[in-house]
């Protein structure tokens, strides 16, 4: 989990193994079995969907068929449960003290799911960064609908804790749930619910303590994370190793091949952007993008044109076709610094079309092809967003 922890590949060939989820439904006919892809790499292009998105690398519990969950069956969740008896376990597994309502509030995992944890239970959770929203993340919540209801978990104040320089994020937190709806097509017709856990909290567990955790305070069926997936206090778990451990605690582990970013390659090898990048795409690819102005390339990257939302703090000079605004109204990551056509201006709409100069201090945004401005479109405290074409 922590940043610079070189990226592993799922570990060597594993015996085929299975799962099984029961339908709701008994004449639900079981899906076929799939055989661990291990050591495979896709090469799907980063343009559309993979062709290969129905067959993830499945590490499961052995002995049992898998069959996928009937969507009529949830969570199947009682919101009204008494959490004040929950027991708490070792790790040796054996029961421990009861812990009180107080208890349970300062040890929750889960820090917007009010003071119930049981939000998630049954669901299948994506791990990951989820920093860029980008086509692999898409593809961890696409498979995580496949078996029940698909839940993301993220971790916040990561800088904060390791001390790292602060970078604005790629997707601002505000249109995330925006992203997500977006998504709801390739994820059977649900939208992706995403929780968040402060890192501080987990930043200590082990590999083995961290799924544990998962099992027992969250009662999830399933995970679902990328082959290159790192995990546990210094990065010390990989997707083998997190395969292994939710058989032991009787969850369901779907290892998800990376979608590797063969449309920029050179001479067939990609253009590594760190350490860690073996041709997959990624948010530090993202990023790199981004640092470029390279929007057709960050476009492909996400699966959508990047949005740069704007916080409106103060009146600022509006004409009937421009609006300049400082930089410090920015809430997320914009493009480098140059001309960019062919933009989107919406607030809740669509406002028109707009060419787009970003400078060292300001945004520049001119309407295009006749459209103006009313005098009181840019409200203070209202909210812009620019999608880059």
């Amino acid at each position: 989990m922590e940043r610079g922890a070189a990226g592993a590949a799922a570990a060597a060939a594993a015996a085929a193994l299975s799962c099984t989820f029961r339908s709701s439904s008994p004449s639900t006919s079981p899906a076929p079995q799939w055989r661990p892809l291990l050591g495979f790499r896709s090469r799907s292009r980063v343009r559309g969907p993979r062709a290969d998105a129905g067959a993830p690398r499945l590490l499961l519990p052995p002995g049992r068929r898998f069959s996928y969950c009937s969507q009529s069956k949830l969570l199947g969740m009682d919101k009204g449960q008494n959490r004040c008896s929950l027991a708490t376990f070792s790790s040796f597994r054996q029961t421990g003290i009861s812990m009180n309502s107080e208890d349970v509030l300062k040890d929750k995992l889960l820090i917007d799911c009010g003071e119930d944890q049981d939000c998630v239970i049954d669901g299948i959770v994506a791990l990951g960064k989820f920093d860029a929203l980008h086509i692999g993340h898409r593809e961890l919540a696409t498979h995580a609908s496949k078996a029940g209801t698909p839940f993301l978990l993220s971790f916040v104040g990561m800088s904060e804790v390791l001390g790292w320089e602060y970078r604005p994020p790629i997707v601002a937190q505000c249109d995330r749930k925006r992203v997500f709806s977006s998504w709801a097509p390739y994820c059977r017709n649900v939208v992706p619910i995403e929780y968040q856990v402060e890192f501080s909290k987990v930043r200590y567990l082990t590999p083995r303590q961290f799924v544990e955790r998962l099992s027992r305070d969250l009662k999830i069926r399933g995970v679902v994370a990328g082959e290159n997936y790192r995990f546990g206090y210094k990065a010390s778990g990989d997707a083998a190793e997190l395969a292994k451990l939710c058989e032991e605690f009787g969850l369901s582990a779907f290892i998800v091949q990376s979608i590797m970013d063969t449309a920029r390659s050179h001479n067939g090898v990609s253009t590594s952007v760190n350490s860690s990048d073996k041709g997959q795409v990624s948010s530090s690819r993202v990023r790199h993008a981004l640092a470029m102005g390279d929007m057709e390339y960050v476009s492909e990257l996400l699966g959508r044109k990047h949005r740069l939302v704007l916080k409106i703090k103060e009146a600022h000079l509006q004409e009937r076709k421009k609006i300049v605004l400082p930089k410090s109204c920015m809430l997320n990551m914009p493009p480098a610094d140059g001309l960019y056509e062919n933009c989107d201006l919406v607030s809740g709409v669509h406002l028109g079309l707009c060419r787009v100069i970003i400078n060292s201090e300001t945004i520049d945004i001119v309407m295009k092809d006749g459209n103006s401005l009313s005098p009181n479109t840019i409200q203070e405290d209202q909210q812009l967003g620019i999608e880059f074409g």
